[in-house]
């Protein structure tokens, strides 16, 4: 590159130095594998086309270290660390009045997900018995959802009742003074 040379008020020579910059900055960028944007259309050729770009700055390559949008690196991460099983049922545990309707939800409640098989407990045994009967309809809607085969079963538990007690009636210690058996 030839040098600037000095002009009146040193126009010239800020010139030069400002060019000499630029290509350095290229040459570095360069170096790291920084490869500059393609200019194939200009400005008024994209928004014509229905391109973003504002005035004045050319469009870009993505790199790496670039922000991303919150969701996509969202997504990114269930991806990488094995996750999507772990964001289905929280999933389905978040929105399940969503999924299965106001009235389905107050009388069921999702415990788990696991190997494709949900289980739902129920407060009364005819609710078991509604979802029961609904199986296959909420197996189609949560996959809808959140993907197909992510549910492959539903088992539905009764309410949980208290163990039962021995009777009032009952003889304590064994048998009686009278028992004749044996």
């Amino acid at each position: 590159m030839p040098e600037a040379r000095p002009g009146p008020g040193g126009r010239d020579d800020r010139a030069g130095l400002a060019r000499a910059a630029l290509a350095r900055a290229k040459a570095d960028a360069l170096a790291r594998g920084n490869r500059p944007a393609s200019r194939d259309k200009t400005h008024s050729e994209r928004t014509a086309a229905g391109g973003s770009a504002p005035p004045g700055r050319s469009q870009r390559r993505q790199r790496q270290d670039d922000p991303q949008p919150l969701n996509a690196a969202i997504s990114g991460l269930i991806e990488t660390q094995g996750w999507a099983l772990a964001a289905a049922t929280g999933s389905v545990f978040g929105r399940w009045a969503q999924i299965v309707g106001p009235e389905l939800a107050a009388h069921t409640t999702p415990d788990g997900l696991a190997d494709g098989e949900l289980t739902i407990s129920t407060d009364s045994t005819a609710w078991a018995t509604q979802v029961r009967l609904l199986a296959a309809q909420l197996v189609r809607r949560l996959n809808a959802e959140l993907g197909d085969g992510v549910v492959k079963k539903v088992k539905v538990r009764g309410p949980a009742t208290a163990p039962r007690r021995p009777g009032e009636w009952r003889v304590r210690g064994g048998r009686g003074p009278r028992d004749t058996y044996g």
